[in-house]
C-alpha cells in the first residue's frame, strides 16, 4: 500500500477528487492560499499546490487501479512501465505537515519573514539575489537591501517574489 500521482485535466481537480472518493480511494490534493487581484479586487483563493497532480492511496499489488484511469478527471496515473510507481514513504506525510503548518500559504508569508533575515529573490531583473528584508511596504510589497557590484542598493519587491535564503 502506499502513494501513487495522478495527473488530471486542465482545472479537473476537484472533480477528479471527488469522483474518486466516490469509488472508495483515498485522495490527497495538496493546496495554497494566495492573494489574487481581478478589478481593483483582492481576495485570498485557494488553489493545488501542484496544479493537474494529486495523490492516491492503494495497494498496487492487490487494488483494482485500472479503473482510476477511466475516472472523469483524471488524465493518466504516473507509472514506471505498465505498473504505478509509488512516491516515497513520508514524502506526502511531509507535504501534509508543510501544508497544515502554513508553508505554502501566501497569505501568512508575511509573518514567517522578519526585519533583518537573508531573503532569496524568486524572479525579474535581480532573480537569485539573496539581500535582507528591510521592511513591509504594503500587504503585498517588501523593501530588500541587495549587495549588487559591491554596493548596497534598496529595492521594493512584490511579497510573492521573495523566499527565505
Amino acid at each position: 500500500m502506499g502513494w501513487y500521482v495522478v495527473q488530471t485535466h486542465t482545472n479537473s481537480e476537484a472533480k477528479a477528487v471527488e469522483n474518486l472518493r466516490r469509488q472508495g480511494y483515498e485522495v490527497y490534493l495538496p493546496q495554497m492560499r494566495r492573494w489574487r487581484t481581478h478589478a481593483r479586487r483582492r481576495e485570498l483563493v485557494t488553489r493545488p499546490l501542484f496544479p493537474r497532480y494529486l495523490f492516491v492511496f492503494f495497494d498496487a499489488e492487490r487494488a483494482r487501479w485500472r479503473p482510476i484511469l477511466s475516472t472523469f478527471g483524471i488524465a493518466s496515473l504516473i507509472c514506471h512501465g505498465e505498473k504505478p510507481s509509488v512516491v516515497p514513504d513520508g514524502v506526502v506525510e511531509d507535504i501534509r505537515r508543510a501544508e497544515k503548518g502554513g508553508w505554502f500559504d501566501d497569505s501568512n508569508r508575511v509573518s514567517r519573514l522578519k526585519a533583518g533575515e537573508p531573503v532569496r529573490i524568486a524572479c525579474g531583473p535581480f532573480a537569485d539575489l539573496v539581500g535582507q528584508l528591510q521592511s513591509l511596504v504594503s500587504d503585498d510589497r517588501v523593501r530588500v537591501l541587495l549587495d549588487i557590484l559591491g554596493r548596497r542598493v534598496m529595492t521594493v519587491v512584490k511579497l510573492t517574489e521573495v523566499a527565505p535564503a
